[in-house]
């Protein structure tokens, strides 16, 4: 939204990357990725999609998708799309129908309905947490009007998460990829990667921040379970069938340690993983160069190739991040308010130049963040 306007509306839309396109080529750059512009109420930056297969007006039409993909091929760009399997828009059609719905129905499987704890059902299922904050859960009410279940939402309340047991949501992605395939994209950047699968009985969590801090992402029982390789092992298989040109998956998982990241990217799944240990490190070279070995070891154990990124759109810019006083060890979500510490603005960029630097002398591939290139 914010990369190039075509139409001069204030909003960045598809026209407007198509247009820009030479440019990125002629820097070296070799593949562009996208960030979410199907159809969405945009209650989380088009992260909440309501339908996989169609364009959001605000960024263009479908003809404008494929008169990108056309002129990226012509430059010699590949084209990623972002897509979210984790959790769908609440106007998503399967959703409302879910809504309309009786409890226990084939509609409301395709999500994580439940019913809810104490005497009138008044209590969520469990103790689980939004990353957006508050309870993962929300009440629906029943066509009859009466207060009735429970649906998770491990991000906002208008993303309610899918049923990854359940093979009609598995077929549908199926098919949403292979849509995106025959349109000619390059590949998939995958959202919430590490989330798809939760263990069954979704129990409580049953650690405090602090403790899972300490331990690895697979603790919590909505993160980094290994039924998530299953799928990602089937997808691999799907985009094998399309052969030229070679196609590829990139997991946006928030995964600790980098030996669990690791099994992203076997020969049998997904081709990148991007490093968020790299990105969250603080601005020290013994600490860098620590979390470089450790990743550049535990990738080459299954043989794949690290993935370096330094800023996205979830995190502070590292030209600002790094030019707080502490050069955070943690990626700073939100961004920077007027009454918070404010970055040094020269600092930042020198080390954000220094740091970019060294990304892109690493081995394997490296993101950039749209106005960095």
């Amino acid at each position: 939204r914010s990369f190039a306007d075509a139409d001069g509306d204030g909003t960045g839309d598809l026209p407007g990357a198509t247009a820009r396109l030479g440019y990125l080529a002629d820097l070296g750059v070799d593949a562009v990725w996208l960030s979410p512009f199907y159809r969405s109420p945009l209650a989380d930056a088009g992260y909440d999609v309501s339908d996989y297969r169609d364009v959001d007006p605000r960024f263009g039409t479908m003809a404008d998708v494929e008169a990108l993909i056309a002129r990226a091929t012509e430059l010699g760009l590949k084209v990623v799309i972002d897509l979210v399997p984790n959790h769908t828009s609440s106007e998503h059609r399967w959703f409302q129908t879910a809504l309309a719905a009786a409890p226990g129905s084939p509609e409301r499987a395709r999500y994580l309905f439940r019913d809810g704890h104490g005497i009138h059902g008044e209590l969520p299922p469990n103790n689980w947490r939004s990353g957006f904050g508050g309870p993962g859960w929300t009440r629906v009410t029943e066509a009859d009007g009466r207060p009735g279940q429970w649906y998770l939402h491990l991000f906002d309340v208008t993303q309610p998460d899918l049923d990854w047991t359940n093979t009609e949501v598995a077929a549908e992605f199926e098919s949403i990829l292979r849509f995106w395939l025959d349109k000619g994209v390059a590949g998939f950047r995958v959202d919430v990667a590490h989330g798809l699968v939760k263990v069954p009985g979704l129990p409580d969590l049953a650690y405090t921040p602090a403790e899972l801090a300490l331990l690895p992402t697979s603790a919590a029982p909505m993160w980094d379970q290994d039924g998530v390789h299953e799928i990602y092992a089937g997808w691999r298989r799907l985009l094998e069938g399309y052969a030229d040109p070679e196609r590829i998956l990139c997991a946006e998982a928030w995964v600790s340690p980098p030996e669990r990241m690791a099994r992203y990217v076997r020969s049998t799944e997904m081709h990148q993983a991007f490093t968020f240990d790299f990105l969250g490190c603080a601005w020290d070279a013994a600490r860098l160069r620590a979390v470089i070995d450790h990743d550049l070891a535990s990738m080459g154990s299954v043989g794949a190739p690290c993935t370096w990124v330094l800023s996205n759109h979830d995190v502070l810019r590292h030209a600002s991040r790094l030019g707080l006083p502490s050069a955070t060890t943690a990626p700073q979500l939100g961004g920077v308010k007027a009454d918070d510490l404010q970055p040094d603005p020269v600092l930042g960029l020198r080390r954000a130049r220094a740091a970019t630097m060294l990304m892109l002398a690493l081995p394997g591939a490296a993101y950039l963040y749209q106005g960095e290139e």
